[in-house]
């Protein structure tokens, strides 16, 4: 296999036909662009906004932890409600989230030793300064899929399935996980990769991962609101869905977009991803997905605002996350904000086609 110096130049007919999302403007001219691709779905399915290339295969890095978490509900794992957000969480690394993943494994019989991710800091800004002012050091339980990795191997456990080895793509956990993704996002996994974190990762498109996050809100709103501290009485996307919703700040974390759209926008399922991801389930079964081409973490939360509103979604309370102001000596000169890609509205094309 060649080294990546060594690996020949990508053509440009073989890169995703990204299109402007978002733009910084210093002083009426633009200064950045951020390009990328975007898709609002109806409750049925179909379009309702789209840009770029939907259908171009891309990671969608942690933004697939609630369908993960979807599989270890239907194996059995049941949890308090605020640990299965966790379980579904890119958490800040603070003391309640990090207390979190260790009661889900205190509930098993479990120890960080049992963990086979990565190690890191804090995620969190805030987390990571106080967690090195107090001599901490990178670990996997500050590690922002802690949560997630410790109910893997609970899912483990209650299965009789080995810990050890939980991580490869053989393990009947990752087989399942590769089943329900397959199922809830009627996407076959294009290809297989490995996250940040150690974990399988598949290339699937921006209307599947849009579809399975319709069904996780939709679900959880049908549910009625029921929160017992556990999944018994409700489908596993119910669980997920509302266990999100009724805990944000596990989902993420203070400070985090994610955790203020959740809080703002009731009936809501969202999660970002690394490399510019971003998904949103409504209530009622819409959706919206974005994937920035640079990876930049700034853009995906205004691109996804804009498909809120193609959406019809009164987005008046969402207003300070839809943009941000550019500085100069510190005093505001200009706008982050989403393009016009709006402009590219198919009220009725089906997206269920093959990619």
């Amino acid at each position: 296999m060649l080294s990546p110096a060594l690996s020949p130049a990508l053509s440009a007919a073989a890169l995703p036909q990204h299109t402007p999302l978002v733009a910084a403007t210093r002083d009426g001219v633009v200064e950045s662009i951020h390009y990328g691709s975007a898709i609002a779905l109806d409750a049925d399915g179909t379009t309702v906004a789209a840009a770029g290339d939907p259908l171009a295969p891309f990671y969608p890095r942690s933004s697939l932890k609630p369908l993960q978490a979807v599989a270890m509900v239907r194996a059995g794992l049941e949890l308090p409600a605020d640990l299965l957000a966790l379980a579904a969480a890119s958490h800040s690394g603070g003391a309640k989230h990090r207390q979190g993943a260790l009661r889900i494994l205190e509930l098993h019989g479990l120890s960080v030793s049992d963990f086979e991710n990565s190690r890191d800091l804090p995620y969190g800004p805030a987390e990571q300064e106080e967690w090195l002012r107090n001599g901490g050091r990178s670990t996997q339980l500050t590690q922002n899929c802690s949560g997630k990795h410790a109910a893997m191997v609970a899912t483990c456990t209650i299965n009789g399935w080995p810990v050890k080895g939980y991580l490869d793509p053989s393990h009947p956990l990752q087989r399942l996980v590769a089943a329900t993704v397959t199922e809830l996002t009627g996407d076959e996994p294009l290809a297989l990769s490995t996250d940040g974190c150690g974990t399988p990762l598949y290339a699937l498109t921006l209307p599947g991962m849009a579809r399975a996050f319709g069904a996780i809100a939709r679900a959880a709103d049908s549910s009625g609101g029921n929160d017992d501290g556990g999944p018994a009485p409700l489908g596993a996307e119910a669980a997920v869905g509302l266990a999100m919703q009724q805990h944000p700040d596990m989902v993420a974390g203070e400070g985090r977009d994610v955790t203020e759209l959740m809080r703002l926008l009731p009936g809501a399922v969202a999660k970002d991803g690394f490399e510019g991801v971003q998904l949103v389930g409504l209530a009622d079964g819409r959706s919206a997905a974005v994937k920035i081409s640079d990876g930049g973490d700034r853009a995906r939360m205004p691109a996804t605002i804009r498909l809120l509103v193609a959406l019809g979604v009164d987005t008046a309370t969402l207003a300070g996350l839809g943009t941000a102001p550019v500085l100069g000596g510190g005093q505001h000169v200009g706008l982050l904000q989403a393009t016009d890609f709006l402009t590219h509205t198919f009220p009725s094309a089906p997206v269920n086609e093959a990619p």
